[in-house]
């Protein structure tokens, strides 16, 4: 009697690439700049930029005259989310794996999301958490859903006045993106609004909220963001290492660790649970269909 996993028929890929170089790395002055980029969608972000992003880190991490890594968006936008909708949406392609979770090509149900956002969303976020370097995130226009992400595996944010941050995928009935660091980010009644209304928040309540370290004028925010970077980047290698370590491994005694796996459980239910009511794991969404919603909502948000 053959098994389910046995008669499962591997899927195809059929993403086409705009471009080979999803990410662009550079150093200069103790300072690696990681770019994101895919401006012609947002920077949206498929496997192969997850990939191409943590391979950029490893190369910066290895690097001894990086002192500090500033991750930034090319074009309009930082980051528009996970790609749900793009000719290089590429979620069935096989990659090298960086962690030691199986293949998720060819696996039956639920496992193959389970195993794949172990992988480059889960797994790659707390990899890029705790490397020993220095992060900051420089943030403008869209930081969505999966950008959230990217943002706030960082160190620390700096927003231009016009950025604007949000997560608006309970709308699939999904609470939450995977890295689910929301009431660690915010105030946990404020994460509340900013996910069941999926509303966008600006830069100076991020602030406020203590989401965000500085809002600079668009056509200052490379400059601070880079003069921040500087002044960190004079500080020693292993000071700076040992105080990252430190103050993560206090947020992982506050539960930050053990949260982050019970809502992941949770948003994999999500995804099984809106399978079998529509043969959807997004409950119907695409790319889309959720810019077309979130048009919609803009005239009633207040975040």
């Amino acid at each position: 009697m053959n098994s389910p996993d046995s008669e499962f028929v591997e899927r195809e890929d059929h993403a086409v690439y705009e471009t080979q170089e999803p990410v662009l790395y550079g150093v200069a002055d103790g300072i690696a700049t990681l770019t994101l980029n895919r401006p012609t969608f947002n920077n949206a972000q498929n496997s192969q930029m997850t990939y191409a992003l943590d391979a950029a880190l490893r190369q910066a991490v290895d690097d001894d005259t990086v002192k500090v890594i500033v991750l930034r968006g090319g074009g309009k936008h930082f980051s528009a989310g996970h790609d749900i909708g793009t000719p290089g949406r590429d979620i069935d392609k096989p990659f090298e794996r960086a962690h030691l979770w199986w293949d998720h090509t060819n696996k039956p149900g639920g496992e193959r999301l389970y195993a794949r956002e172990q992988e480059v969303y889960l797994g790659m976020c707390r990899r890029w958490r705790e490397l020993p370097k220095p992060t900051i995130a420089m943030v403008q226009g869209a930081c969505v859903a999966g950008g959230l992400m990217l943002a706030w595996v960082c160190d620390l944010i700096v927003a231009s006045d016009d950025a604007f941050f949000q997560d608006p995928v309970v709308r699939m009935g999904i609470p939450g993106v995977e890295y689910f660091a929301h009431p660690y980010e915010l105030n946990p009644r404020i994460a509340k609004e900013f996910l069941f209304t999926g509303n966008r928040m600006t830069a100076e309540r991020a602030f406020q909220m203590g989401m965000v370290n500085q809002v600079l004028p668009r056509d200052q925010l490379e400059h601070g963001t880079y003069a921040l970077a500087a002044q960190i980047a004079r500080q020693p290698r292993m000071g700076l290492a040992l105080t990252k370590q430190a103050i993560n491994h206090v947020e992982d005694l506050q539960g930050k660790r053990t949260a982050m796996d019970a809502a992941f459980a949770w948003h994999h239910f999500a995804h099984a649970h809106n399978d079998l009511l529509s043969g959807d794991t997004l409950g119907g969404f695409d790319a889309k269909a959720m810019v077309q919603a979130n048009k919609a909502a803009a005239g009633g948000e207040r975040s």
